[in-house]
């Protein structure tokens, strides 16, 4: 019996499109028709190949992509649909150290798992361009672009037109454009080189980072949880390396100013934006003198935990006579106006209140800042050493949102507040971060609540300078940091309002004071307004093998020592490739894994006599998902990392399609370094994602936790507590009488109306059934119980492997249903019952159109060629216009449902007129393409559909002539009449006094009304 058999159909078609190329994209050199409003440019986030294969999680966004894809084929659109593998990293290379296989080795493995997956799940990939980040032809060009961001500096005054012919000011230039001034000039070839590099786009910093010495790696914030890494728990800690960086700050202005064209969801923009973090405000310089304790005064002692002077303080107890040496830089600082870059007897601040500076009772510089040695006296040595020790076992996460206690040590040293020559004491703290801002900050306590809290804490002065306008009410944030001041309940005050204990400012509005004293710190080179970014500049080097080369050498002096000079490769010597290695361990300290290469790679002698040692640092993974879509469009390119005329047709990005998790930093490096080569004029469009679509997370099935707190509960070998008939139920409670509490950093579930702890237990589907919008056990339903879906993980065991799937229902099965589950953005937990309902639906369009009771398969007997009925017609045409405008919104779901509704109400009907069963396939194609090449095929087509023209509703059946009335009789309804649409009042009338269901309830009594709006209703008023 010829029954739906994904098994036998699904190896069949793919093996076709792999035969005849189906989904190849046709060069675009090779068109003479480049009408570039036909192309469709769709494309997926860049996946990692893990060992671990695809989860069901991966198809739901592929497959979102390979509908449109299909629809726009059918549609007539040239489309490009391409994948990848984003496959440098550290897992790779963890297996390497573990194993001691190449990390290429165990790459190329996993990318062969994922391909086939991919390629079982049927989607139209172009696998002709297929590349993945180690190609060394791949790399070879992301080294290119690395040297395009190198030789490139930024001009934020520089007017000019794009190759988008947009007037914009701002913009990469070359580095041979870089202006030098006259005195470095004199000074010779090497400080223009070092000028030159100071100002490069890419260029080395020594940073404060995230050191995991098992791991052998610097590792992003994101990377580390309470001071240890995600990957593997390993101890980081905060040390300063030499690093290479690259300056996306300069492009913070346009990298917010072009989200506001592109067709993303505004959540999106806003996390963008957000992670910029742009605020305007004023920096300015508090004089700081020639070292430790240089500013005398007398306030300020202790070290961690230690005080300063108590309580509030009015302006006068942090006045003392400013020194001689204040004086002369102030006066110097009239004449000669605000520096670019602060020298070293000043700490430059940002603040974006510069209307509190009379407020300011003492500053915070972070425990990596440089000037923390020379601004530390000897008496506070100690106490500043191991405060700072501690500070580098913490990430940034760690010291900012979740730092509820403060803490902070005194450096014994002084600056002086340029507006009023106040002494105020100089602190180190860690919710201060060396990379926002300038790294150091004027503390106002009674206006910031950090500050606030920091105050209260040790001490500090406290001085209002800010009146809050009338009837103000604190926030509930301000009244939680409500602490006795001077005998007093007080609480910060964060908003705007009237200048106090400000001098001669007093009564000045905040907005006001901003302003003046913005004007007259730039007046006497003191301050200058200024705009700042959250956004740091990049950190761009990571310490392992597994990664792209840098292709950079340094200069060495007669003793081998590095001079801070670079030499790039030119480009004709591009790749760079690794070195042979055979042990791929860390080297268990901050030196690089490429600094165990040969000596042969490590080191070269240059044409004019200089020794040079390669760069040892390699990139990071981010390097070459940053450029991949273009590269997808021209990949076997060995002139051009993209030819410009194949760039002006394919690019923008016209659909790019990922998970939320890449929103922020994939999106910022990309657009960063699109940017980038745009400026260089590599690149026509300034922006390289068009429209983005974030779909939702899969979670796994939905887990039934029960409470018990009985005793006998049986354990799993593991000892976790487990389900079992035989303990009986009468220990169980409630879910409803239950609250989870964090005890000693522990989650904790406990029974609310005595407090003690009870255990959670999984409990079996099947002893569960819904009541409400809850779930109670079937054996006791007095006992509620607590229903969700978690995140797929390896430690829940509740990650489903898509080949399990396939296996058992068909890819088509799990395609449908993964679009079926709900919208595409929404998160949505899996249900194996959900794919075994659109399995048997699949079943149901086959029975449709196949005979499965006979032994061979062929058509069923109910369809023939036989014209269409009105009211088949009907259903066909609403159920194209419906469908093709759900694909064009990307509704899958509801697509989904318009084809399930046409299968239920046609598959019943005979006969089954061919002419509306192939428009019909042709529909449901994109969605399930295997079972729709299968009956296109049935139905006497030859090849494959992919490019059969896409139905088209005709108007005609579309309009309805007939629509449904309700009727009601004193209010109720009793009937619904069917009438011809546009029927008048009289025409309905007689329709509903006619119907055999009113009839006989109007019969005998008396219509003291009867009110009929056309379209809408019919309502008997009757008596009797």
């Amino acid at each position: 019996m010829p029954r739906y058999d994904a098994q036998r159909i699904e190896p069949k078609w793919q093996a076709y499109w792999d035969k005849h190329q189906t989904f190849r994209t046709p060069d675009v050199m090779g068109l003479s028709d480049l009408d570039r409003t036909r192309k469709l440019y769709v494309l997926d986030m860049f996946p990692y190949p893990s060992g671990s294969g695809l989860h069901v999680g991966h198809p739901e966004g592929y497959t979102a992509t390979d509908i449109v894809c299909r629809f726009a084929r059918m549609q007539g659109k040239h489309v490009l649909h391409p994948m990848g593998w984003d496959a440098f990293g550290l897992p790779a290379e963890e297996h390497a150290v573990k194993t001691g296989t190449h990390p290429r080795i165990t790459t190329e493995q996993n990318i062969n798992t994922f391909r086939r997956q991919l390629k079982s799940l049927g989607f139209s990939y172009d696998w002709n361009r297929e590349i993945s980040t180690t190609d060394v032809e791949y790399y070879r060009w992301t080294q290119w672009i690395f040297l395009q961001v190198f030789d490139t500096w930024y001009d934020p005054a520089f007017e000019w037109t794009g190759k988008d012919g947009q007037r914009r000011v701002g913009k990469g230039r070359p580095i041979a454009e870089l202006p030098i001034p006259a005195d470095v000039k004199a000074q010779g070839e090497e400080a223009v080189r070092r000028y030159q590099d100071r100002h490069r786009l890419a260029y080395q910093h020594e940073a404060p980072v995230n050191w995991c010495p098992a791991l052998g790696t610097v590792l992003a914030n994101e990377e580390v949880v309470d001071g240890r890494s995600e990957r593997g728990n390993h101890p980081v800690e905060r040390v300063p390396l030499r690093q290479w960086m690259l300056r996306i700050t300069a492009y913070a202005e346009r990298l917010i100013d072009d989200l506001e064209p592109l067709d993303w969801s505004e959540s999106i923009k806003i996390l963008q934006r957000n992670w910029i973090g742009r605020s305007e405000g004023a920096e300015v310089d508090f004089y700081v003198g020639a070292g430790a304790g240089s500013v005398e005064g007398g306030m300020g002692r202790g070290g961690e935990g230690g005080t300063a002077a108590a309580g509030e303080s009015s302006p006068s107890t942090l006045n003392a006579q400013p020194s001689t040496s204040f004086d002369a830089w102030k006066s110097h600082r009239a004449a000669n106006g605000f520096p670019a870059e602060p020298g070293e007897d000043v700490l430059r601040i940002y603040t974006t209140r510069p209307d509190t500076l009379y407020g300011a009772t003492y500053m915070v510089i972070a425990p990596e800042h440089p000037f923390v040695a020379r601004l530390t006296t000897a008496d506070q040595k100690d106490a500043v050493e191991a405060y700072c020790r501690k500070a580098s076992q913490k990430s940034d996460l760690d010291r900012t949102d979740l730092a509820k206690d403060k803490t902070g040590v005194f450096t014994g040293s002084y600056a002086i507040n340029p507006v009023n020559g106040a002494r105020v004491p100089v602190w180190i703290a860690d919710y201060v971060l060396i990379s926002y801002g300038t790294g150091a900050i004027m503390a106002v306590p009674a206006h910031d609540l950090r500050d606030w809290e920091f105050a209260v804490k040790f001490q500090l002065p406290i001085i209002p300078v800010v009146q809050p306008p009338a009837k103000h009410e604190p926030s509930k944030e301000e009244r939680a940091l409500t602490a006795t001041i001077n005998g007093e309940e007080r609480c910060p005050f964060a908003g705007e309002g009237t200048a106090i204990n400000s001098g001669r400012y007093d009564g000045t509005t905040t907005l006001e004071f901003k302003k003046q004293i913005t004007a007259e710190l730039a007046k006497a080179g003191l301050g200058k307004k200024a705009v700042n970014y959250r956004l740091r500049d990049w950190l761009f080097s990571r310490q392992r093998y597994w990664g792209e080369p840098f292709p950079i050498w340094h200069e060495l002096d007669a003793q081998g020592q590095p001079t801070g000079l670079m030499r790039p490769d030119k480009e004709t010597e591009l790749p760079v490739l690794h070195p042979h290695l055979e042990d791929f361990k860390p080297t268990g300290n901050p030196e690089p894994m490429l600094s165990k290469a040969p000596e042969d790679w490590l080191y070269k002698t240059a044409a004019d006599g200089v020794r040079l040692k390669r760069e040892t640092n390699s990139m990071p993974q981010w390097a070459g998902s940053c450029w991949y879509y273009l590269r997808f469009c021209d990949p076997k390119n060995t002139q051009h990392f993209i030819d410009p005329a194949v760039e002006k047709y394919w690019l923008p990005v016209d659909l790019y399609v990922g998970g939320a998790d890449h929103a922020v930093l994939h999106l910022l490096y990309a657009r960063f370094w699109h940017k980038v080569l745009f400026d260089r004029g590599h690149v026509s469009t300034v922006e390289p994602f068009q429209k983005l679509v974030n779909q939702g997370m899969i979670l796994g099935e939905v887990e039934f936790t029960g409470f018990w707190r009985g005793p006998g509960l049986e354990t799993s070998p593991e000892g976790h507590p487990q389900w079992s008939t035989a303990c009986g139920f009468a220990g169980f409670v409630s879910a409803r009488d239950v609250a989870e509490k964090e005890i000693e950093g522990n989650s904790v579930h406990v029974f609310r109306r005595s407090g003690e702890s009870v255990q959670s237990v999984r409990v079996p589907a099947d002893q569960i059934e819904k009541k409400g919008e809850g779930f109670i056990l079937k054996a006791e339903p007095a006992i509620s119980i607590d229903a969700r879906a978690f995140k797929m993980s390896k430690s829940r065991g509740n990650v489903i492997n898509p080949d399990k799937v396939v296996e058992q229902y068909g890819a088509d099965s799990l395609r449908l249903y993964e679009m079926f589950m709900g919208p595409l953005e929404q998160v949505k937990p899996w249900s194996m019952s959900g794919v075994e309902g659109v399995f048997r639906f699949l079943g149901r369009v086959w029975r449709m159109v196949a005979d499965d009771r006979a032994d061979d398969v062929k058509l069923s007997p109910a369809v023939q060629d036989v014209p269409a009925s009105e009211a088949q017609l009907r259903t066909l045409h609403k159920t194209i216009k419906a469908v093709t405008e759900d694909i064009e919104k990307m509704s899958f779901n509801t697509a989904i449902s318009r084809m399930m509704e046409f299968t239920n109400e046609i598959s019943g009907q005979e006969p089954r007129p061919k002419s509306i069963l192939e428009p019909f396939v042709l529909l449901l194609s994109p969605f399930a393409p295997h079972l729709a090449e299968e009956l296109w095929e049935l139905l006497g087509h030859g090849g494959s559909l992919a490019y059969t023209p896409w139905p088209r509703a005709e108007e005609k059946y579309l309009v309805e002539n007939e629509v449904e009335i309700p009727v009601q009789i004193n209010g109720k309804l009793r009937a619904v009449v069917r009438v011809p649409a546009g029927a008048d009042q009289a025409a309905l009338k007689a329709a509903a006094e006619s119907h055999e269901a009113i009839a006989p309830q109007l019969a005998g009594k008396t219509i003291a009304k009867c009110v009929v709006v056309p379209g809408r209703m019919v309502n008997f008023v009757v008596k009797g």
